[in-house]
């Protein structure tokens, strides 16, 4: 069975992570979810958010598939987290799909892993892609290489789709 992976935090942006978490269930994955200090946190829109794991102690080897949900005050946030920071960054590394949402991108700028890379994320960090040394794109969803990018949760099925298209090649 594949398993996927969900990082995420306080204020998650809601639809970012309950449509993905339901979805690839749907296509028989195992799915966990990573929450500093395993904590219980709510989304955004009050969404209570239940992890399985905490981040301490995941494993790159373990997951098929790396999920990150969005929401602007959850990635500034977690973007601090070294240990999240570095667990993307050996995920890419390894070549294993990310899937990344709207202001997720910051964790993938932070891991350092978007340069010379063609990203898509919310509109108001395109700056912060392209300083990044990626090539900002604004489209239903980008993939490169092993990254699937998306900028907002209106395109949720365009990015899911091709995520697990990606993800089932593998």
């Amino acid at each position: 069975m594949k398993k996927a992976l969900i990082i995420t935090g306080k204020l998650v942006q809601d639809h970012e992570f309950i449509y993905p978490y339901y979805r690839v269930q749907e296509e028989g994955y195992e799915v966990d979810v990573a929450i500093r200090d395993k904590e219980t946190v709510q989304g955004i829109l009050g969404t209570t958010v239940i992890p399985t794991r905490d981040i301490k102690g995941i494993k790159v080897e373990d997951y098929d598939l790396l999920i990150l949900p969005g929401g602007a005050k959850a990635m500034e946030k977690i973007r601090q987290d070294k240990e999240v920071i570095k667990f993307v960054a050996d995920f890419d590394k390894a070549n294993k799909p990310i899937a990344s949402i709207c202001h997720a991108a910051q964790l993938l700028i932070s891991a350092k892993i978007v340069k010379g890379r063609k990203i898509s994320g919310y509109y108001s960090i395109m700056d912060d892609i392209n300083n990044s040394g990626a090539t900002y794109v604004d489209a239903p969803f980008v993939t490169d290489r092993n990254i699937i990018s998306c900028p907002h949760y209106k395109y949720l099925g365009d990015w899911m789709k091709e995520t697990l298209k990606i993800t089932n090649e593998q």
